[in-house]
């Protein structure tokens, strides 16, 4: 099994160097891949890292 962390919304605002609010925002509207557990919003780098990926492409695709 590959290790795919678990992020907090604090690690990955860090990560991604925004604030906690848009990240629960972006969470609660679906804006971001992310996971509800009990009453914490939690998210797989992996799932950060591939959408980070695709907002990529699209910003290049507006060019």
């Amino acid at each position: 099994m590959v290790n795919d962390p678990i992020l907090t919304v604090e690690e990955v605002g860090e990560y991604l160097k925004i604030p906690k609010q848009t990240l629960y925002l972006w969470a609660r509207t679906g804006a971001i891949p992310a996971v509800k557990v009990g009453k914490h919003w939690r998210f797989k780098r992996s799932s950060i890292d591939i959408w980070i990926e695709e907002k990529e492409k699209e910003s290049q695709h507006k060019i």
